[in-house]
């Protein structure tokens, strides 16, 4: 038949979609397929003869002596039918019961497959993600593995006396290598570049909030800074935020135990640190026969030189800072007061020191100190109304006048030198200073005092000399001139009898700068749990390092080629590291087992 011909036809033409079995309107069959298919309705106008709809499948279009192989029985011949469709030859199949039971079943078993063959698929991407997410690092990375055990191995069977280290808990090794380091969180909290921080917010402003409950300070006269990712980062920040290119700065001389942030000039001229780089720098000294900082010649120089900021604190000074002098010179200057504490936090926290929060402008420090965090730094600043003139000083204002570092040095922060914070690292020196607050600590730092204090007197009555004469803090720095060593070789040795400390220099009694000196410090042994006795002990195994320094010295000489070959399998070495392990192996080690 030709339906292109409706006139005359008495049957109507459609296209159904099937994905399930469905009840259809009255008049019409349900047809159990997966498929889209015709179904043909006959329309009769005389309704007491009733025809039942036809559902209709799609077949190809028929060619002369196109048929199934084996050909078809007659049954099947009779149920299909040719018809045209504008033109078009096409065929119609009446389904059978049989067929369409067949069809069912094959659609739910296909259905069925594809549902498994998903769900299969699902699982090898999520086990593919475990086998490369999910791997510890032993079996990850066999080479790193073994690299930092050797390292776990090293810290546990050595005596650990630099003064700028230290162990952490394993509640902060827990923060540092968890899932914070996936999230990106350009910005402050409240203020990000990008969304999902909400709970990065929480634990940035808890941060914020304990470091100031940490160093007791008003946060109505103070903000703080936790993004920094190092102190020499931090006071970069400052001088970025306060200061043009070429602007002055004053700090504490390298060699008299200054820190190169601060600013430094090789004898050469060539200029150390960006600080120098890209501001003008110049350095105030310690008087070279006393040790201490010549405030006199720190005057006159400041006042001749006008540094827009003057900066207290070092990495290598064993006494305590003067912060009054400190603010009298910075006020007749017209400077701001910065206070680097990196040394010295804990101590300050615990009020074990003099705090420079009474004087200082802003104070920056570093967090993997004293403070027994992660590395990082931190910057401090004044905020709300400055305090009223007193006298001829410069730096204060009338009362109305309010301080504007916040916003400069935050922005200096991000995003004038930095990217997004390392909130792993926020994380964990948010546990570093909840711990900072508690009376445990304070009890921690007082015992790194009476360590440092007791480390000195067991040199000093074995002849040993001590620059400034001993020490206010946790660090001493040993002369090793009158002994006839460098720094450079008795850190040699040292390392190699499983001892770490680090060379300084020091000022010769001409004032002429010689590196003869090493600084040592109590924080690190005294997290492991030594008290004064042990501390002594080690000043025995120090003095064992200088004597086989100088004997080694005067068969090879002092210069590096000969003298490491002096070291090389040298049985006094290899005695006194066996010594130096068995009593370090004595002592528990924070953060894991050995």
């Amino acid at each position: 038949m030709d339906l292109s011909q409706s006139q005359s036809s008495n049957l109507s033409l459609g296209f159904i979609a099937h994905v399930s079995p469905v009840m259809t309107a009255p008049n019409r069959s349900h047809i159990v397929d997966d498929s889209i298919a015709f179904q043909i309705d006959s329309r009769v106008k005389d309704q007491s003869y009733p025809v039942t709809p036809v559902p209709l499948q799609l077949m190809d279009k028929q060619t002369k002596g196109n048929g199934k192989e084996g050909g078809e029985s007659a049954d099947e011949e009779r149920d299909v039918e040719e018809f045209r469709i504008l033109g078009h030859s096409m065929c119609i199949k009446r389904k059978r019961d049989t067929d369409a039971t067949s069809s069912s079943s094959s659609s739910k078993s296909f259905r069925v497959s594809s549902s498994n063959e998903n769900l299969l698929g699902f699982e090898s991407r999520r086990n593919a993600v475990r086998a490369w997410g999910n791997q510890g690092l032993q079996a990850a990375d066999p080479d790193i593995f073994e690299i930092m055990e050797k390292e776990k191995q090293r810290q546990y069977k050595g005596i650990e006396l630099i003064a700028s280290e230290n162990f952490v808990c394993k509640a902060v090794m827990e923060a540092l290598g968890s899932h914070l380091t996936n999230k990106y969180s350009e910005g402050a909290p409240g203020a990000r570049y990008y969304g999902g921080n909400q709970f990065i917010d929480e634990i940035e402003t808890l941060c914020c909030k304990r470091a100031l409950t940490a160093f007791e300070l008003d946060p109505e006269n103070w903000g703080v800074n936790v993004q920094p990712y190092s102190c020499t980062s931090a006071n970069f920040a400052v001088y970025t935020g306060l200061l043009l290119p070429g602007d002055r700065i004053m700090g504490l001389d390298t060699p008299s135990g200054g820190n190169t942030s601060h600013g430094y000039y090789l004898p050469n001229g060539r200029r150390v640190s960006g600080a120098s780089i890209f501001f003008e720098s110049l350095s105030y000294k310690v008087d070279p026969q006393t040790g201490y900082v010549d405030f006199d010649k720190l005057e006159e120089r400041a006042l001749d030189f006008r540094p827009k900021i003057l900066i207290c604190g070092g990495s290598s000074y064993p006494r305590e800072w003067d912060y009054a002098k400190f603010r009298q010179i910075a006020d007749k200057c017209g400077a701001v007061l910065l206070c680097d504490m990196a040394q010295i936090s804990g101590l300050i926290a615990a009020k074990e020191c003099a705090s420079p929060f009474d004087y200082c402008d802003i104070v920056t420090s570093t967090t993997h100190k004293s403070l027994r965090g992660p590395r990082g730094g931190i910057i401090f600043y004044r905020k709300g109304s400055k305090p009223r003139k007193r006298g001829l000083l410069l730096n204060q204002g009338d009362g109305s006048d309010k301080y504007d570092f916040e916003e400069k040095i935050n922005f200096a922060v991000f995003p004038a030198l930095q990217g997004g914070p390392h909130n792993n690292h926020i994380a964990a020196l948010a546990i570093a200073l909840k711990q900072v607050a508690t009376p445990d600590y304070k009890a921690y730092m007082q015992q790194v005092k009476r360590n440092a204090q007791a480390l000195a007197a067991a040199l000093l009555r074995r002849n040993c000399r001590l620059v400034t004469g001993g020490t206010d803090n946790h660090m001493i720095l040993w002369d090793l001139r009158n002994l006839g060593l460098t720094g450079k070789n008795f850190e040699k040795v040292c390392e190699l009898c499983h001892i770490t400390l680090n060379k300084v220099m020091v000022f010769d009694d001409n004032g002429s700068i010689t590196p003869g000196g090493v600084r040592i410090g109590t924080p690190a042994m005294t997290s492991r749990g030594c008290i004064e006795n042990d501390f002594d002990t080690m000043a025995d195994f120090l003095l064992k390092a200088a004597q086989i320094t100088n004997s080694i010295q005067r068969e090879h000489g002092k210069l590096a080629k000969g003298f490491l070959k002096g070291v090389e399998n040298n049985k006094d070495v290899i005695e006194l590291r066996t010594r130096v392990e068995n009593f370090a192996s004595l002592f528990a080690m924070p953060g894991f087992e050995v």
